[in-house]
């Protein structure tokens, strides 16, 4: 079986967003080719509550998914769609932006606050679509026992245990891996066609040929197919260091379509943009009263 390359290794840097939240900003602007259709990742790890408990207050979307997943901590949310509540442990809020909506995010002091955030673009077609909302609970989400892991499954399917959420609008595979210290770990789940990226959110994790050479937290590695425009299927193999790896596994097809970026709003063109950003001062920006139920 051939199998998927890694061919390129992302770590960011340091930023602070919102009203002060100090987080690593893993993907952006920089690498919307290379990881089309994600956007952004923005991972957060942290015991001291100062790095961000300012939170991010009342901001607008439009044209994009964010979703917000934990493995530890607790965030309050808010929309002007009157939607509330809060992300947990090994919970996650899932988020269609669409036509638009403002929303606010606030975390609550933890012991740790440990996850990311991942932006997904939306295809042209479906920019202007009904907001939407999922809050994906624990209990929601398809736990696959291995024998050294054990894998998560909140979008796509895996070992056919369907995820908590399908994909409406771009269908995206995000497992939720926990590797064994010194463990292997293959898959070949993901169509050659699909962008397919390794975030390594927790210990260490080799990824090249000879399972050597590790790479730490806090890294997004890009797996490349050996034929990238065929419907195969090729194996990726990882091994996780000794203190064992927690990484998210995360996949799409790619859009290949026009991005117009102007902060919290995406679109495909600069006129769309500016339209958007006119809209939120004539405070005609919010397209739908009730979000959309799937």
């Amino acid at each position: 079986m051939s199998k998927r390359k890694f061919t390129q290794a992302v770590r960011g840097q340091h930023a602070v967003d919102g009203a002060g939240v100090r987080l690593r900003r893993v993907l952006g602007y920089r690498t919307i080719r290379d990881f089309d259709p994600f956007l952004m990742l923005d991972g957060f790890d942290s015991s001291n509550p100062e790095d961000y408990i300012k939170g991010f207050p009342w901001h607008p979307h439009r044209g994009i998914e964010t979703v917000t997943y934990l493995l530890k901590g607790d965030i309050e949310h808010g929309d002007s769609l009157g939607n509330s509540g809060v992300i947990g442990d090994l919970q996650c809020q899932w988020m269609t932006a669409g036509s638009g909506i403002i929303h606010q995010e606030m975390p609550r002091a933890s012991e740790r606050m440990l996850g990311c955030q991942l932006w997904i673009n939306l295809p042209k077609k479906d920019k202007m679509t009904r907001p939407a909302y999922r809050d994906i609970r624990q209990q929601d989400v398809a736990v696959v026992s291995e024998e050294n892991a054990k894998v998560r499954v909140l979008s796509g399917s895996y070992k056919n245990n369907k995820g908590a959420v399908k994909g409406e609008y771009v269908k995206v595979q995000y497992l939720d891996v926990d590797l064994d210290p010194d463990s292997t770990w293959s898959y070949a789940e993901t169509p050659n066609d699909q962008t397919m990226f390794l975030y390594l959110i927790d210990g260490t994790l080799a990824a090249d040929e000879a399972l050597e050479n590790f790479e730490e937290k806090a890294c997004a590695m890009l797996m490349t197919a050996s034929s990238p425009d065929s419907s195969e299927f090729d194996e990726i193999r990882v091994k996780a260091g000794p203190d064992g790896a927690r990484f998210f596994l995360i996949a799409a097809r790619p859009l290949q379509e026009p991005v117009a970026w102007g902060g919290p709003i995406v679109m495909n063109t600069q006129e769309e943009l500016n339209l958007a950003f006119s809209e939120l001062e004539s405070k005609t920006f919010i397209k739908h009263d009730k979000p959309q139920e799937f």
